[in-house]
């Protein structure tokens, strides 16, 4: 493993105001994330977990504090800065598959190289790859109302990581699926994270995600903690 992280936050703080009151969401939160490594965080529900994930993500900006991505203060660029850094270096998966349902399982998967501005032929050409690599080449020309709950899934990771990213953050990724079903993808996430030495932050209620990863992190009143 790489003593360079690929990602490090640093003294990070965010910041909501309600009225006259100030909540801090997330409260000096520090860590570092190195090249293929496996990350759960849990913590109980309003604790920071997902905001943890936005700010790392660049969805959101920090109130006070640094976001680096491979050595670049991430959270302070524009915001058509970040999104080319995001579509770049990092994939998402969140619990709630977010397909386009008007689009095929392969144009769903093609679509942040499109958007990257990968030709129409080579998005497809990886999108074809990513949904063979997950199992999913049979169902490449349906639409997600025609895909189980677990092969939809599958077509989000497929997505999350057809751009090749060096970190994927997932949030809650087998929270809406049946236990069978929650197994075998997040298998699937352990092979590709071996195969292809992504780095995963997962924010999951299930032991049995946490149990399969390097490190696990607890999220309480918006502090990290080992």
């Amino acid at each position: 493993m790489s003593k360079t992280p690929i990602l490090e936050c640093v003294a990070l703080y965010k910041r909501f105001e309600q009225g006259p009151i100030s909540v801090d969401a997330l409260y000096n939160v520090n860590l570092k994330v190195f090249a293929g490594e496996r990350i759960a965080i849990i913590g109980k529900s309003g604790s920071g977990k997902t905001t943890l994930l936005h700010m790392l993500g660049g969805l959101d900006s920090p109130t006070e504090g640094a976001v680096l991505l491979n050595g670049q203060d991430f959270s302070r660029l524009k915001r058509a800065q970040r999104g080319r850094l995001r579509n770049r270096h990092i994939g998402f998966v969140y619990q709630f598959h977010h397909l386009l349902m008007e689009f095929t399982a392969l144009e769903n998967v093609a679509m942040p190289l499109l958007i990257g501005g990968k030709s129409r032929k080579e998005a497809k050409n990886a999108a074809s790859d990513m949904l063979d690599r997950v199992g999913l080449g049979h169902r490449k020309p349906h639409k997600p109302a025609e895909l189980s709950g677990g092969e939809r899934q599958r077509v989000a990771i497929a997505r999350a990581l057809v751009t090749r990213p060096s970190l994927v953050l997932a949030d809650e990724p087998t929270g809406n699926l049946d236990s069978a079903t929650a197994e075998s993808v997040q298998n699937l996430m352990n092979e590709l994270n071996d195969q292809l030495n992504m780095s995963f932050i997962i924010v999951t209620h299930d032991t049995k995600v946490a149990l399969n990863v390097d490190r696990v992190l607890h999220m309480n009143d918006g502090k990290l903690e080992r």
